[in-house]
C-alpha cells in the first residue's frame, strides 16, 4: 500500500506540463538574463572542469522531484531536511554557480527571474560549453517552497533495471526515447565507486562481476574501486571523454563499457537498444533527440509559487 501511495503522489506532481513557458518570457523584463547566466557558468567552468556536468545533473535532479522548481537548491532548515541533503544528492556540487548567477541577475533585474529558470539556462549553457548543442530554453518557471530529502528516493537510481527506469520516466510524461536521450547526459562527469560497486564486486552468488560488462573494463574499475575501498571520492569517469559532450557514451555502452546498471539496462529492451545504436552511429541524431528531451523534461513545472531573491531560501 505504501508503494502505491508513493506512485499516486508522484503522479499528482507530474500530471501536466506547463503551458505558460515561453522563450521570450524575459524579453521586456530582463533582456540580458541569458548572457548573464552564461557568463557565470563560463567563469566557473574555466576554474573547474567539473562544473558543466554538475549543472546538468543538478537540473535533472531538480526536475525529477517536484518538477523544475529549484527545490534542489534550498537549504535544510530546522527540522526539515532538504533535497540537497538526501542520499542521492550528497554528491551534487557547484551550487555557488547558481548563487553567483542569481546575484548577477538580481543586480540588473531585481525580483524578476526565478532560480528555476537560472538553473535551466545553466544546464543548457553547460552542454554548449562542453561542445554540445544549444537550444532556446522556454522560461517562466516559478520557484517551489517545499524541499524534502525523503522525496529524493523518487530519483532513478544507477542500480535501476529497465522496468524501474521505464516507470520512473513514464510517471513524468517522458518516453523511452527521452529515457535513452537523457541518459546520454552521462557523457559528462564522474561516477563514485558506490554507484557501480554492485556490478564489480559480489554481483551474484555465482559471479563476482556482472557478465554483461567487458571483463577488462570491469578489472580496471575494480583496481580503482577495491571491495573495501576507503579512498574518499574514488571512482571513474562516466565515459572516455568526460568533459566533452559527444556520443562516446553510447559507443562504449555497446562495447560493454557502461558504468551503471541503469546504463546497461538500455540494452535489455529492443526499442531502447535500437536507439542506443542509432545515437552511437550518429552524434547529430543524439544531439537532436537530447535537445528535444531536455526541453520536454525542463518544462515539467508543477508546484512553483514564487521568485526567490536568494536561491537557498524561500521568501
Amino acid at each position: 500500500m505504501a508503494a502505491i501511495a508513493t506512485v499516486m503522489l508522484i503522479m499528482v506532481f507530474f500530471t501536466s506540463h506547463a503551458s505558460a513557458l515561453s522563450v521570450n518570457y524575459y524579453d521586456s523584463t530582463c533582456p540580458h538574463v541569458e548572457s548573464i547566466v552564461a557568463g557565470a557558468v563560463h567563469k566557473a567552468a574555466v576554474n573547474d572542469r567539473t562544473v558543466p556536468a554538475a549543472m546538468l545533473r543538478m537540473h535533472f535532479h531538480d526536475c525529477f522531484i517536484r518538477g523544475c522548481d529549484a527545490s534542489v537548491l534550498l537549504e535544510s532548515k530546522r527540522k526539515n531536511k532538504a533535497e540537497k541533503d538526501g542520499p542521492p544528492n550528497i554528491s551534487l556540487h557547484a551550487f555557488y554557480v547558481i548563487d553567483n548567477a542569481k546575484k548577477a541577475v538580481e543586480a540588473v533585474c531585481p525580483g524578476v527571474v526565478s532560480c528555476a529558470d537560472i538553473l535551466a539556462l545553466a544546464a543548457r549553457d553547460a552542454v554548449t560549453l562542453s561542445g554540445g548543442p544549444t537550444w532556446d530554453v522556454p522560461k517562466g518557471r516559478k520557484d517551489g517552497r517545499i524541499s524534502k530529502a525523503t522525496e529524493t528516493r523518487q530519483l532513478p537510481a544507477p542500480t535501476f533495471n529497465f522496468s524501474q527506469l521505464q516507470q520512473s520516466f513514464s510517471l513524468r510524461g517522458l518516453s523511452l526515447e527521452d529515457l535513452v536521450a537523457l541518459s546520454g547526459g552521462h557523457t559528462l562527469g564522474f561516477a563514485h565507486c558506490s554507484s557501480f560497486q554492485n556490478r564489480i564486486h559480489n554481483f551474484s552468488p555465482k559471479q563476482d562481476i556482472d557478465p554483461s560488462m567487458n571483463p577488462s573494463f570491469a578489472n580496471s574499475l575494480r583496481s580503482m574501486c577495491p571491495s573495501h575501498n576507503k579512498v574518499k571520492n574514488a571512482g571513474a569517469p562516466l565515459d572516455s571523454s568526460p568533459t566533452m559532450f559527444d556520443n562516446a557514451y553510447y559507443k562504449l555502452l555497446l562495447q560493454g563499457r557502461g558504468i551503471f546498471s541503469s546504463d546497461q539496462a538500455l540494452l535489455t529492451h529492443p526499442n531502447t537498444k535500437t536507439l542506443v545504436s542509432k545515437f552511437a552511429n550518429c552524434q547529430k541524431e543524439f544531439e537532436n533527440a537530447f535537445v528535444k528531451s531536455m526541453i520536454k523534461m525542463s518544462s515539467i513545472t508543477n508546484g512553483g509559487q514564487e521568485i526567490r531573491l536568494d536561491c537557498k531560501l524561500v521568501r
